[in-house]
């Protein structure tokens, strides 16, 4: 053998002892890390009796694990939100409940969570906050109750063992193992999924988070064993800010996607279970709206209140509420206030009911002093909102047009005859299932403007009617003809009454209608007014509209602009298809421009009025909505126009007219002639700098 053969064999074998002792050293680091990963056994239940009288006894599982969450007596309110909540997650019930705050409604909410994930009611939990940032809050502070609680860990090891594991390092997570096998264990920002072990309750059980109007729909969460489970229990935290409650565009969004998507997200024929804890903010704002029974019965509503009943001695309380405020004022203190109240307390509590007379603070009395204080302090309508649930509307604007005031609005000019200084003229058809509204309006230069003639298709023949109860309808117009035949038929009527005709001014010039926008946003009416807009032998001056109440938060319609779009006051005319076009606008706007206009004192070149006659029906439609005003955390103000439920369809009409003079170059004035500033039509700022589309008041 040479030398190079030596050589070569014994690298040879120094590589293969090389390779062992690295295969040998890797296969001990494995083992090592292998056995640093799993958390070996399980702790045996510390008191199996204890846990299993909880298992189905929600009163008892708070009391037993959750005592320094709850350190007051119940109230009866409490035991009641019990009772339903217990109910809901066993039953697979809704409930929704309101309570004044500070009484531990969102705590109530979490320690239903841990019960029903630890007892094995529901393997997988939906958290529902306002904001995606809130729900997180409530995870978080689920995640503590599972570190730190030494009773959950006594009695649901095969829970809490594992997290307790973790040590506060969430990346060892991934790694974790139980007896060889991942335990699938998640402790994330917006998920927990508790670890898998066979045979436990609360194995693989998960907990999500979400926003209300973030992504909600679909969710699902599949399980160690390959099992893909949807959510069982969706838990929906105060799901509306001190913003979203004073939007009616917002209330119903969220209205909406709790109604629809979070009521759907157990999947096809599957029962889901709902909790609710929530502040009624404004009246008729989501939390309100999910109260009312006759709006939501399946909710089962439960509104509570700090106080049921008022003391008798109003005089005394006067007497203590000065003297508070007058301590508060010069820097003494209470003291004094505080004082009158223990030589006055037995007249004082007279005639009162509280919901929880444990409730009070440590310098206080009682119960009924401590409403009182929060009365004094926060104000009546802080008060009425925050503790009682019955806000006032002292937010609503009382800018609801009147019909008195409309009344006097009304002209000498005959119907159909346009004023002599009107240049334009426009008009609207509103499309409903029974039959259609028409307005038509004419415009001067100030986009002062007058109410030529209006009606319906078919004609009525009745000064007030309804028209979900309307006698002469579409169909039988059409002599039994199918909805889309129907209303094609209709609009071709109601089109050629309006535009083949002239309308004659004052001074006897004969006018046209230069635009008309025809409502393509009514249920299933869409593809068939469009295409009669494209076919129609006046397809030169109809185009089909979309109207869109753009709320505060939301983007206004002229910033974004698509290719070939023309952008005016608050309205985009846009293409939709091969050679047709469409107008999309802002109702919140320009039924506030139109309101403004119908203030404005008579005389007013801005000012609208109308024809001759008796106006009863056209009045109650154009007093059918009422505007709230909101403000985003940008700042920009707006007034949203809220149904009071009643028909509108002859204000839409009008506010249809106002959209169609904009497009047809009808623009609010800034300045008279000569330089004289005018007061403007639309103020695009207000105090501070804000953005704000608040128009002329009357008489101003």
């Amino acid at each position: 053998m040479t030398r190079t053969s030596e050589r070569t064999q014994r690298e040879k074998k120094a590589r293969e002892r090389y390779d062992k002792q690295k295969a040998d050293a890797g296969k001990r680091s494995r083992s090592i890390t292998s056995t640093a990963r799993d958390i070996g056994e399980i702790p045996p239940v510390v008191d199996a009796k204890r846990r299993a009288a909880c298992e189905r006894d929600f009163r008892l599982f708070c009391e037993t694990y959750g005592q320094e969450s709850f350190p007051l007596a119940w109230s009866p309110d409490h035991l009641t939100a019990i009772s339903k909540i217990e109910a809901a997650v066993l039953r697979g019930e809704l409930f929704a409940f309101a309570m004044p705050r500070g009484s531990g409604k969102s705590t109530l909410c979490i320690w239903a969570c841990l019960w029903s994930v630890l007892c094995g009611h529901r393997p997988f939990v939906m958290l529902v906050g306002a904001d995606q940032a809130i729900a997180c809050q409530m995870l978080d502070v689920i995640k503590i109750h599972l570190e730190t609680n030494d009773l959950l860990l006594e009695d649901f090891p095969a829970a809490c063992y594992p997290i307790r594991a973790l040590e506060r390092i969430s990346q060892r997570a991934k790694g974790q193992t139980y007896q060889g096998n991942p335990t699938q264990l998640e402790w994330t920002a917006d998920q927990i999924t508790l670890a898998w072990i066979p045979g436990a309750s609360s194995a693989g059980a998960a907990v999500r988070v979400a926003g209300i109007t973030g992504r909600i729909r679909g969710a699902q969460h599949i399980r160690a064993d390959g099992k893909t489970v949807r959510p069982s229990l969706v838990l929906i935290d105060d799901p509306q800010t001190d913003e979203s409650a004073g939007s009616p565009s917002q209330c119903a969004t969220r209205e909406r996607i709790l109604s629809g998507a979070i009521l759907g997200l157990a999947g096809p024929g599957a029962k889901i279970s709902g909790l609710a804890t929530i502040t009624v903010i404004r009246p008729d704002d989501l939390a309100d709206r999910l109260l009312d029974r006759a709006k939501h019965p399946a909710w089962q509503g439960e509104r509570t209140k700090l106080v049921y009943e008022w003391p008798t001695a109003e005089d005394l309380w006067s007497q203590y509420a000065e003297l508070r405020r007058e301590g508060q004022r010069n820097g003494t203190g209470t003291g004094a206030a505080d004082d009158f109240y223990k030589a006055n307390q037995q007249a004082m509590d007279a005639g009162a009911r509280v919901a929880w007379p444990e409730r009070k603070n440590d310098d206080e009395l009682t119960a009924v002093q401590h409403a009182w204080n929060l009365r004094i302090d926060r104000g009546e309508s802080a008060f009425l909102a925050e503790y009682q649930n019955q806000p006032i509307a002292d937010d609503i604007a009382s800018d609801k047009l009147d019909k008195r005031s409309l009344a006097l609005r009304a002209t000498t000019l005959e119907r159909g005859k346009i004023p002599l200084d009107h240049q334009t003229v426009t008009a609207f058809v509103d499309v409903q299932e029974k039959l259609l509204f028409w307005l038509v309006a004419s415009w001067n230069t100030s986009f002062g403007g007058h109410v030529v003639a209006y009606g319906t298709y078919p004609d009525q023949a009745s000064s007030f009617f309804e028209a979900k109860h309307a006698k002469r309808t579409l169909a039988q117009a059409a002599k039994g003809a199918g909805f889309e035949a129907s209303l094609h038929a209709g609009l071709g009527q109601v089109s050629q009454l309006l535009l083949g005709r002239d309308w004659t001014r004052e001074d006897g010039v004969a006018m046209r209608i230069s635009q008309l926008l025809i409502d393509a946003n009514w249920g299933q009416s869409t593809s068939t007014v469009r295409t009669f807009c494209r076919r129609s032998a006046f397809a030169g001056v109809i185009l089909p509209s979309h109207g869109k109440g753009i709320g505060a938060s939301s983007q206004p319609i002229g910033e974004k602009k698509g290719r070939g779009d023309r952008i005016g006051l608050n309205w985009k005319v846009g293409q939709i298809s091969e050679g047709q076009r469409s107008v999309l606008y802002d109702t919140n706007f320009y039924k506030t421009f139109v309101a403004a206009r119908l203030r404005l004192q008579m005389g007013d070149p801005e000012a609208i009025a109308f024809h001759a006659g008796q106006h009863d029906l056209l009045f109650e439609h154009l007093t059918a909505e009422y505007p709230v005003r909101t403000e985003a955390s940008n700042g920009r103000v707006v007034d949203e126009w809220k149904m009071a439920g009643r028909d509108n369809h002859w204000l839409d009409c009008l506010v249809g007219s106002a959209v169609a003079a904009s497009i047809a170059g009808v623009h609010p004035i800034a300045t008279e002639a000569g330089g004289r500033q005018r007061k403007k039509a639309a103020l695009p700022t207000g105090p501070g700098g804000k953005k704000i589309i608040t128009l002329k008041k009357l008489g101003t």
